[in-house]
């Protein structure tokens, strides 16, 4: 059975149609040309000595040689192999506040659409790792597993908010035991956990989660999203007006990104921090100053087909059309 690596070529056959009618039309208004402009003796002399025979076979072998280069390009296989195709990668668990302090607007759009964009910018750079979902605010839980599946994984990104987990708060400790969860049964020598968020952490013990982290070998990247200054918390509320957070005595509540904290946990597991600023997002910044670096584990080992490249075959036939095709003449034998 014949397999074609680029069918898409195969819709060429339309321009072997296009030069066999472009032929044909130029062929009869070559024929109009001579009879309207030619003199009577010349126009029979020059058919005596034409052979109509031959300038029939010269197209036809050419219409077949477009079509044969058509058939090349499409890259024809048949017969195949069994063989063995290794992927190798890194796991990403990617922990995301979703806390209300993430809707400050110190960062455009907010910190935490700019948390969701710097995530799509580091799919980008993916090539077969595998990446997973934490959300977490004063809770946390696995929003999507490690998968390879980077569009599923979008669909659970564009599914966090605000409201995605129902305690508020912001729980770094509890994100980093979800983490380590997630981690159980993966055998990975190098074990990644990125969280992005203002660094405002409420309750818990970090630190002493990320000592707990780096016993198991799992190393924390934070990522500070917003800016120093910071800004007041904006939230809106159902009927779509916005009113600005307060807290318990009636003050408004300024959320600054806590840079101190995020640097402690990176450096307490061996990775790193880096902040979120300007046009710049920072996730692929330590994807590709970090974790391109690291050692990749094998993720997946299958059997595949290997097809046999045959597009030499309709090639060469190509070659031999256009080369029969210039060697005939078009003229008559002489008698």
């Amino acid at each position: 059975m014949i397999h074609f690596a680029k069918p898409y070529f195969a819709n060429g056959i339309v321009l072997v149609g296009l030069v066999a009618a472009g032929l044909y039309f130029l062929a009869r208004v070559r024929r109009k040309t001579m009879n309207r402009f030619g003199e009577k003796k010349l126009s029979l002399f020059t058919a005596r000595s034409f052979s109509l025979r031959r300038f029939i076979w010269r197209e036809s072998l050419l219409v077949a040689a477009v079509f044969f280069v058509v058939m090349a390009l499409a890259r024809p296989q048949w017969g195949f192999d069994w063989q063995e195709v290794r992927h190798e990668g890194l796991d990403i668990l990617v922990a995301i506040d979703t806390s209300k302090s993430m809707l400050t607007e110190d960062v455009k759009p907010s910190r935490l659409e700019r948390a969701k964009l710097a995530v799509k910018d580091l799919l980008k750079k993916l090539k077969g790792d595998r990446i997973g979902l934490i959300a977490f605010a004063g809770d946390a839980f696995l929003s999507c597993p490690l998968t390879s599946d980077y569009g599923g994984f979008t669909l659970s990104l564009d599914d966090l908010n605000t409201g995605t987990v129902p305690r508020g708060g912001t729980n770094f400790a509890q994100a980093i035991r979800e983490a380590l969860k997630g981690y159980d049964q993966i055998p990975s020598r190098y074990k990644v956990v990125v969280i992005l968020t203002d660094g405002e952490s409420l309750e818990g013990d970090p630190l002493a989660a990320a000592k707990e982290a780096a016993q198991k070998n799992i190393r924390v990247y934070t990522l500070g999203i917003g800016t120093r200054e910071g800004e007041l918390v904006r939230v809106v509320k159902d009927d779509g007006s916005a009113e600005f957070l307060k807290d318990g005595a009636g003050n408004f509540i300024k959320s600054r990104l806590n840079e101190g904290l995020l640097k402690e946990l990176a450096a307490a597991t061996g990775g790193a921090y880096v902040r979120s600023s300007g046009a710049e997002l920072g996730l692929d910044y330590i994807y590709d100053n970090y974790l391109s670096r690291l050692e990749k584990r094998e993720i997946e080992s299958r059997m595949e087909q290997h097809y046999h490249e045959r597009f030499q075959i309709p090639l060469l036939a190509a070659f031999l059309l256009l080369l029969a095709q210039a060697l005939i003449p078009l003229r008559r034998d002489e008698p």
